[in-house]
């Protein structure tokens, strides 16, 4: 069977509105350390992990052997109404390494439902619809995850089960806050803040839901300390902080085990995801028990923590604890980040350069301004596949490269893919000049 055959099958038989990445789509049929082969044998050196998930990389026995010796129980599934040993385990991990003092953690099956379970939990705390929200955020599919997500390409419905207010993200490029200051930024924020709760909210608001980094916003972030001068208006009147670490945890920024961190706060409540079950279907939320405890009716998750999914999440932790996989990110990130500076100073088709450890983006503008260049971005993409390279694409505009390798890359594999993305770069800027 060839990949056109697949491609027909697949659009046969699946909604129109799911994207495939390429001109071209490819299957992926194998994978080893950070590389995958497609269905026509060509090996890629893979900069985005399945959207950040496969954050060990593929084929790692340690984790594999952890899985087969729960399938070898024949326990696949026994939902949570039974004690499962490996949900326990790794809920006992988790709680200790969130910094959330007496927390406790609800397992999930990914980062959309662990989004709608802090909500649950927030909303049934304080008694309250009204939620504080980011703009240019995103935070899942659902109608509540959709509801406080700031990006109009991924909201598909106009319908909204809460009240939200937005509040600006404090992105160093464009917008309002964007014209002050690094140092006046987040008292523009503070601001921002408490105008919006005089003006929007009857007061008795819920919680703030927040990303550290803006995944699918094109890993856009405001300024460190944003999180904390935040909290302290929240504190004021009660509210809850969320923090999506679906992107940002487990190391991945380099500089922290979680994006919250570099903020000096401590969230009420963390989402959790993709990179901890390195592919099997894991998430969940980590909060305050008093806040945990605050759902007044049964509510659980039928695969939310299975048995081979916490099996994975356990082997997944321990390597990356085990293997300090943080300081690693830091490390082989700075190659990639300060490298893409140095080799880009000169373009003005590329407005930043942002990100941190192993989340890092490139955004693209059309020459002389801020513009966004989506065909660029496209251009650049496509590039780099055929040179050898899978990465991401994001942004509110389309228009920024997305880079979340597994946080095992080499420090030689950094080096080899920077060398293909800023061929990528540079050949398609060119193009696009000498058209």
């Amino acid at each position: 069977m060839t990949s056109d055959d697949l491609l027909a099958r697949h659009r046969a038989v699946l909604p129109s509105w799911m994207p495939l990445y390429y001109a071209e789509p490819i299957e992926l049929v194998a994978g080893s350390g950070r590389r995958v082969t497609d269905a026509q044998g060509r090996s890629y050196l893979d900069f985005f992990g399945g959207v950040l998930t496969n954050m060990i990389g593929y084929d790692i026995p340690e984790i594999r052997e952890a899985v087969e010796r729960q399938l070898s129980t024949g326990i696949v599934h026994s939902s949570t109404l039974y004690l499962i040993r490996q949900q326990v385990e790794l809920a006992e991990k988790v709680a200790r390494l969130s910094g959330i003092p007496d927390a406790r953690v609800f397992f999930t099956n990914s980062g959309t439902e662990a989004n709608e379970a802090a909500l649950l939990v927030a909303t049934n705390h304080r008694r309250s619809h009204q939620i504080l929200a980011v703009r240019n955020s995103y935070h899942g599919r659902s109608y509540a995850a959709m509801g406080v997500t700031g990006n109009r390409s991924w909201s598909a419905s106009p319908l909204n089960p809460l009240q939200v207010a937005w509040l600006h993200s404090g992105e160093r490029l464009r917008g309002l806050l964007a014209r002050l200051d690094e140092s006046d930024r987040i008292d523009a924020a503070v601001e921002d803040l408490r105008e919006v709760l005089a003006t929007q909210t009857s007061g008795d608001v819920a919680c703030l839901i927040a990303e550290p980094i803006q995944g699918v916003g094109g890993f856009v972030h405001g300024p460190d300390g944003l999180f904390a001068a935040w909290q302290k208006v929240l504190d004021e009147h009660g509210i809850l902080l969320i923090s999506d670490e679906v992107q940002t945890g487990w190391g991945r920024t380099g500089e922290h085990f979680w994006g919250y961190q570099a903020h000096g706060v401590t969230p009420d409540l963390i989402t959790f995801a993709k990179g901890i079950g390195n592919g099997f279907a894991l998430a969940g939320v980590v909060g305050r028990a008093d806040v945990l405890e605050s759902v007044p009716a049964i509510s659980f998750s039928t695969f939310g923590g299975n048995p081979v999914s916490t099996a994975a999440g356990n082997a997944v932790l321990d390597y990356l604890l085990d293997h300090d996989l943080q300081a690693n990110a830091a490390r082989v990130g700075a190659i990639l980040g300060d490298g893409l500076r140095a080799a880009t100073a000169d373009l003005d088709r590329v407005a930043e350069v942002r990100g941190k450890g192993l989340m890092l983006g490139v955004e693209f503008v059309r020459p002389g301004g801020t513009e966004p260049d989506p065909a660029l971005t496209t251009r650049v993409f496509e590039a780099c596949r055929a040179g050898g390279l899978l990465v991401g694409k994001g942004g509110l505009y389309g228009n920024v490269v997305r880079m979340g390798p597994p946080l095992t890359l080499t420090e030689d594999e950094a080096r080899e893919g920077l060398a293909i993305l800023v061929d990528a770069i540079r050949t398609s800027v060119a193009a696009e000049v000498a058209a």
